[in-house]
């Protein structure tokens, strides 16, 4: 059976007027001139400074949490922890470079993460979720793959290819990556050798950690994590050697490298940063990443996680990004609405990928091979799509193997579809972001995002973030996900998604507007 007989019918998404009137009202990111930075506070120092031992996460953890249920009062859930706080004292002095630089920090904050999803959201609290507002993908059944991509696993699996192959991926699909990347950077720096597919984004970071920082010879400082960051990756960072978190501000949608640039030294192994900043959408300057990649030096590995860097302007990536000792890392997750298929692709020097592949065949063989051709055919799509190629004819076609007997009015079709899914995608998602920050902005200070589908809001009257989640959640029933949990050590910001439908974050805006002032002054 030839791939696309017949292309699958594209989905039609339409943004409702109410979203575009609300979006047209929306503040413009450039104006937003309030600088956000998850500085350590004197809260996390207060927790740290009252543990037995400062060195055990989970005593760290509880004591959070035990601190947060007291000050609930009567609207505690678990006493037992509140009981742990009242019983604490300060039993040290602590400064925010012990707290940045300590394995504990790290890994209470996973601790709390896991909490929050296994034993708040998704446990005991489940009753209370009615507006899940807290999840950090968008929602696939409304805007999920395109009708394309879906053609491409339903042709793999007819075709049986499903086996063994190379742990860098197959060639075609790693020659297309090539190509949208080059496309992407408007230069040609990339080749079919600068490319490995691999399992997802959080599998793709620990993969590197393991491979970068386990019985290899180079520096032996600690890695620098720029935050916010995901603590899954930093984690995973951390299990391989030590880490300095670095704060990172942020101010008109612009993430600041300096501290960074500032922290590097010539015994640093590895730097990691998002490109495109979960909660705030705050983007990085390219100049900046620049001179960062430069001062880093070719001992010192650079991996940029740029799985949030979307539904935002088009802009040329700096090629300062293909340097030997960067590695870029993306996946389906976010872009793509395929958190479940665990699969995209690292980018990074020829010899690097050449050592990384011994890595991979020895850790984890390769990714699922049935998805490569759902890759080939994303990665020459979306060519296209920044080449501004209105339908591909003789040279297009001839970019795929015989064994998918194409043709060109098949190609040219399911192009078709794939093009109107993907703007009718964005337009939508982009349209929705606009008009849940306005919505918001009536409750409470938004951080208007440049990219992303998340949005960070400041609600007044809280200095916890968790304990601003706990308080909303019981009086409202939206869950919000709580800044700490990125590494955002200050203030009570939270985290919204916007990727949900209108009539929930319109319900969502209400519920937050009308309880506020209720909430302060319970």
């Amino acid at each position: 059976m030839p791939l696309f007989d017949p292309p699958s019918r594209p989905r039609r998404i339409a943004v409702p007027e109410e979203v575009r009137a609300r979006a047209a009202l929306a503040r413009p990111v450039e104006t937003d001139l309030d600088t956000f930075c998850p500085d350590v506070d004197d809260r996390l120092l207060e927790v740290i400074a009252r543990a037995p031992d400062p060195g055990d996460a989970f005593a760290l953890r509880d004591l959070w949490l035990g601190r947060v249920e007291h000050e609930l009062g009567g609207r505690a859930l678990r006493p037992e922890l509140a009981g742990l706080w009242r019983g604490s004292r300060p039993r040290r002095e602590v400064d925010a470079e012990e707290a940045l630089s300590s394995r504990a920090t790290i890994r209470f904050v996973k601790e709390l993460f896991n909490w929050y999803f296994r034993d708040d959201v998704y446990g005991a609290l489940a009753a209370d979720r009615q507006l899940l507002l807290s999840s950090g993908a968008v929602d696939e059944e409304r805007w999920g793959l395109p009708a394309a991509l879906k053609d491409c696993v339903r042709f793999a699996l007819d075709r049986d290819w499903y086996g063994y192959s190379d742990s860098r991926g197959r060639v075609p699909a790693r020659e297309a990556v090539a190509a949208y990347e080059n496309a992407s950077m408007d230069q040609d720096v990339y080749d079919g050798h600068n490319v490995a597919l691999t399992m997802g984004g959080t599998f793709t970071v620990s993969t590197l950690a393991d491979f970068l920082l386990t019985g290899r010879t180079g520096p032996t400082g600690p890695a620098l994590c720029g935050i916010p960051n995901y603590p899954p990756l930093v984690e995973a960072v951390a299990r391989r050697g030590d880490v300095r978190l670095v704060p990172l501000p942020s101010t008109a949608g612009r993430i600041s490298l300096e501290p960074l640039i500032r922290a590097l030294s010539a015994d640093t192994p590895l730097v990691m940063l998002q490109t495109a900043a979960n909660p705030t959408g705050a983007l990085i300057d390219e100049d900046e990443l620049a001179r960062l990649i430069r001062a880093a030096g070719p001992r010192t590995t650079v991996i940029l996680d740029e799985c949030h860097e979307w539904l935002g302007p088009r802009r040329t990536r700096g090629t300062a990004r293909a340097a030997g000792h960067v590695v870029r890392v993306s996946s389906l997750s976010k872009n793509w609405s395929a958190p479940g298929m665990k699969i995209g692709w690292i980018l990074a020097g020829r010899e690097f990928i050449e050592d990384y592949y011994e890595h991979a065949s020895t850790t984890f063989g390769g990714p699922p091979s049935f998805l490569y051709t759902v890759v080939e055919l994303l990665a020459r799509m979306e060519r296209w799509l920044v080449t501004g190629l209105d339908r591909p004819g003789a040279a297009e076609l001839a970019e795929f193997e015989s064994s998918y007997h194409l043709d060109a009015d098949r190609l040219a079709a399911a192009y078709t579809g794939y093009r109107q899914e993907r703007r009718e995608r964005e337009d939508a998602l982009t349209a929705l972001r606009e008009a849940a920050c306005h919505r918001f902005s009536e409750a409470a200070r938004v951080t208007v995002p440049a990219y992303s589908i998340n949005a960070a809001i400041h609600f007044p009257g809280w200095n916890d973030s968790y304990r601003c989640f706990r308080e909303l959640l019981r009086t409202t029933g939206v869950s919000t996900y709580p800044g700490i949990l990125n590494f955002c050590f200050s203030g009570a910001v939270v985290r919204v998604t916007t990727a949900r439908p209108w009539a929930e974050l319109a319900e969502a805006g209400d519920r937050l507007a009308s309880a506020v002032p209720g909430v302060l002054h319970a």
